[in-house]
């Protein structure tokens, strides 16, 4: 894990008799980040210090995930995920905040917001799971099988360069993957009922999705910000202009070169991004002009 700024604390709340850990930073309007699928709230090392700058920055692990505790049988179910996230927003006393998410946790994001409209500002979605993807239907089939379950509870066991190869997937370029990264994914696995947890969310994947369309109306005039990269392998860019189309409040920026976990890949440019639209009033969308230096210099576009 990134060292964190002296600034930067971890520490824990009670939510319905469960203990959520998570990492706070900074002060300002309240900025809520909800990890994806197998992750953590270690996932946005590189990114709260700098969205400290000008947000105070909650950064959570979902019940049964990261270092937060684990029930046996607790509801994976993303109106069940939302509905604690609304909970942790209770015990940490904010009435109303900034909501970013990541993948899976960008589902349980706007949920959030079609459930408890008046707790969610505005919305930042990294590669939302949604609806319009079908990139993923043949692990999630092979997931629901006996088989497929049996292998997703030696994942834990399997040698870390394998898990690493994996991680590289998810990226744009795998050379990004910075020193302790890995571990923000895999060390919450290593708790008994996280796989299982896991599992219970793969199981009713697209009951929730057909849920998930469903509450999208319910989002249409929430400010959203939605960034994907180009080389997304896990949840495809056609899915995120659709959704963009869906959301008329919305905004698509697309980093050229990042994969599935951009604020990760390349954290500098995402901040950036965040940052820039976050500042400006909520009934105002900023045009996106950065440019993305890598092996080829490339402008950030809006789509």
């Amino acid at each position: 894990m990134q060292r964190l700024d002296s600034e930067t604390s971890e520490r824990y709340i009670w939510v319905n008799g469960l203990r959520v850990h998570y990492v706070r930073a900074g002060s300002g309007l309240p900025l809520l980040l909800i990890h994806g699928l197998v992750g953590s709230a270690r996932n946005w090392s590189h990114n709260i210090e700098a969205l400290a700058s000008d947000a105070a920055v909650y950064a959570i692990d979902l019940p049964n995930m990261g270092e937060s505790d684990r029930l046996p049988g607790l509801d994976a179910s993303l109106e069940a995920n939302a509905d604690r996230v609304a909970a942790c927003m209770d015990a940490l006393g904010l009435a109303q905040a900034d909501v970013a998410g990541h993948s899976h946790g960008g589902a349980i994001a706007m949920m959030l917001a079609a459930r408890h409209s008046h707790r969610v500002r505005r919305l930042v979605l990294f590669a939302p799971a949604n609806p319009f993807c079908n990139l993923g239907r043949h692990l999630i089939r092979f997931y629901t099988t006996r088989l497929g379950k049996t292998m997703a509870r030696l994942i834990p066991v399997l040698p870390n360069r394998l898990k690493a190869t994996a991680l590289g997937r998810m990226y744009g370029d795998p050379r990004r993957i910075k020193a302790g990264t890995l571990e923000g994914y895999i060390d919450g696995l290593a708790h008994p009922g996280t796989v299982d947890h896991v599992l219970q969310i793969v199981q009713r994947w697209y009951d929730d999705m057909d849920r998930l369309r469903a509450s999208l109306k319910q989002i249409i005039d929430k400010p959203t910000l939605l960034v994907w990269g180009d080389r997304d392998r896990a949840v495809g860019l056609t899915s995120g202009q659709k959704l963009h189309q869906m959301l008329p409040k919305s905004q698509l920026i697309v980093i050229p070169g990042a994969g599935h976990i951009a604020f990760e890949e390349l954290p500098e440019i995402c901040n950036q991004a965040m940052r820039t639209w976050l500042a400006a009033p909520v009934a105002e969308a900023p045009a996106f002009a950065m440019r993305y230096t890598g092996s080829a210099t490339r402008r950030l576009h809006t789509a």
